[in-house]
C-alpha cells in the first residue's frame, strides 16, 4: 500500500506537491469514486487510479532529462490554448513527464525534466540550498548603479530577497546567482535595476552545467549527475 499523492508522483504523474493539488481539485479517483485526501492508501494491484476520467498505468521507468529550453515555452502539463509546453518537445517519448520547477515563457536555458516525483522533490526543497546561475544580457551597458541595485535585492512574492552573487560579464551582460528561486525573481530584480532584459539564460543548478547543448536539444542526466543534484555536498 502507498499513499495516494506518492503512487501518481511515482506514476510519473507530476511532483508530489503537483499531485497533492490535483487531489485537492477533485481530478483524481480511486475506483470510481472522486478522493480528496492525499494520504489515502491505494495499490495498484486492486484499486483502478484515474485523473480526469484517464485510467493510470502503475510507477514507469525512471527517467531524468536536462533540457536546455527554448523561448516561448511554458513550464506546465495543462495544455493551454495553442501555447507551446516544455513536455511538447518529449513527445516522441513514451513516458509522462513533468518540468522540476519552472522557468518562465522568455527564459531559456537549464530545466530538468523527468517522471520521478521524489527526485523533483527533494531537487526543489529549500534544504537543498541549490543556487542557480543566470546570464541577463540588457540592451544597454551594465553600470555599478545596475550591478549595486540588483546586489541589494528586493521584495519578490512578500518576501525580500538578495542574490547570492551578481557580476558583470561583458559590456551588456550581468550573472546573477540566486538561491531562494522565486517565481521571475532575477527577471524582476533586473528590471527593477532598471536593464532592458534581452535575454534571460539559465546556465547552472548546483553542480549541474548546461555545458554546450544546443537550444531545444536533451539528454539523460548521468549517474553521477544525479548523485550531485542529490548530494550537493559530495562535489565540494
Amino acid at each position: 500500500m502507498k499513499r495516494l499523492s506518492k503512487a501518481l508522483a511515482a506514476a510519473g504523474v507530476a511532483s508530489r506537491r503537483a499531485c497533492e493539488e490535483l487531489i485537492f481539485d477533485g481530478k483524481v479517483t480511486v475506483n470510481g469514486k472522486i478522493v480528496l485526501v492525499p494520504q489515502t492508501l491505494v495499490s495498484w494491484e486492486n484499486d483502478d487510479i484515474c485523473i480526469d476520467e484517464v485510467p493510470l498505468k502503475k510507477e514507469q521507468e525512471r527517467v531524468y532529462f536536462i533540457l536546455n529550453k527554448p523561448k516561448g515555452y511554458i513550464c506546465t502539463n495543462a495544455r493551454m490554448g495553442s501555447k507551446k509546453l516544455v513536455i511538447d518537445l518529449f513527445q516522441d517519448l513514451p513516458y509522462r513527464l513533468f518540468t522540476v520547477g519552472r522557468l518562465d515563457r522568455d527564459t531559456t536555458g537549464l530545466l530538468l525534466v523527468t517522471n520521478d516525483g521524489h527526485f523533483a522533490q527533494e531537487v526543489i526543497h529549500p534544504s537543498k540550498g541549490l543556487t542557480k546561475e543566470y546570464l541577463v544580457k540588457a540592451s544597454q551597458e551594465i553600470t555599478h548603479e545596475h550591478l549595486a541595485s540588483i546586489a541589494r535585492g528586493g521584495i519578490i512574492e512578500g518576501t525580500r530577497v538578495k542574490p547570492v552573487r551578481v557580476a558583470k560579464m561583458r559590456k551588456g551582460t550581468v550573472k546573477i546567482v540566486v538561491r531562494e528561486g522565486k517565481k521571475r525573481e532575477v527577471r524582476l530584480l533586473a528590471q527593477k535595476a532598471g536593464l532592458d532584459i534581452v535575454s534571460l539564460h539559465r546556465i547552472r543548478i548546483g553542480p549541474l552545467v548546461l555545458g554546450n547543448l544546443e537550444v531545444g536539444e536533451f539528454r539523460p542526466l548521468t549517474e553521477k549527475e544525479k548523485k550531485l543534484l542529490l548530494n550537493p555536498d559530495s562535489a565540494i
